[in-house]
């Protein structure tokens, strides 16, 4: 489904539609405090809490990417990921103030939704291999030695700070929004609902059995690599 109107030509009567199921916005708000947990908790030395807040946020991760593969419409990948033209396209007109309703991510924002979750992958993932450079090792640490655990922990450290920069471009983008085209990105992803043209088809939600299926699938990952590896 691909459904959007311009504002000069879309109906004026609005409805509104459920866009984000729960998983969705369950994922986004406690990814964000689990961040925010994992940074005071590595500032004051509680690797132990750093390690486990990091376990739980490679959790949620692979939970979105099979929520993206297989989830609710406008959590699918397939549904919200289009080329670079599609992008640059949107882009045109949130600088020309054209609003743009879109059903889920716009083009553009699809990108920086990649782009975080590839970001964070990534930031957990050398944190397996890590170490404090005294004490404490990653629990993968061992499997690649102390040469390659300490550049591991420096890319680590790298890339949360890439991480801050993109957040910040990303909340920049929805006071963008905001103040350009008048449009609210926040509200939908707490309750859920939009307000759209009449002409939009609600999507598609699914059950959440299969989130809860596919967040164990997930935390059963985790763990076997923690514990086994």
């Amino acid at each position: 489904m691909n459904q959007k109107a311009q504002s000069g030509k879309a109906d004026s009567a609005v409805k509104w539609v459920k866009v984000w199921d729960g998983p969705v916005r369950l994922f986004h708000w406690t990814l964000v405090l689990l961040m925010i947990g994992s940074y005071v908790s590595a500032k004051q030395g509680k690797l132990d809490v750093h390690f486990y807040l990091g376990y739980a946020i490679l959790t949620l991760v692979l939970f979105r990417i099979l929520w993206g593969l297989a989830g609710s419409q406008t959590a699918r990948f397939s549904q919200f990921v289009k080329g670079p033209g599609a992008a640059l396209s949107h882009l045109g007109h949130v600088l020309r103030r054209e609003r743009e309703d879109e059903v889920g991510h716009n083009a553009a924002g699809a990108y920086m939704v990649l782009a975080l979750l590839a970001l964070v992958l990534f930031q957990t993932i050398t944190g397996l291999f890590s170490n404090d450079g005294m004490f404490e090792e990653a629990p993968l640490a061992h499997l690649v030695g102390g040469a390659w655990s300490d550049t591991f922990t420096l890319w680590h450290g790298y890339s949360f700070d890439i991480i801050v920069i993109a957040v910040a471009l990303h909340v920049a983008a929805v006071l963008l929004y905001a103040v350009l085209l008048r449009q609210d990105l926040v509200r939908p992803m707490v309750t859920g609902w939009a307000r759209l043209p009449a002409a939009f088809t609600a999507p598609r939600m699914a059950p959440v059995w299969l989130a809860v299926l596919f967040l164990l699938i997930a935390a059963a990952i985790v763990w076997a690599v923690v514990t086994y590896a």
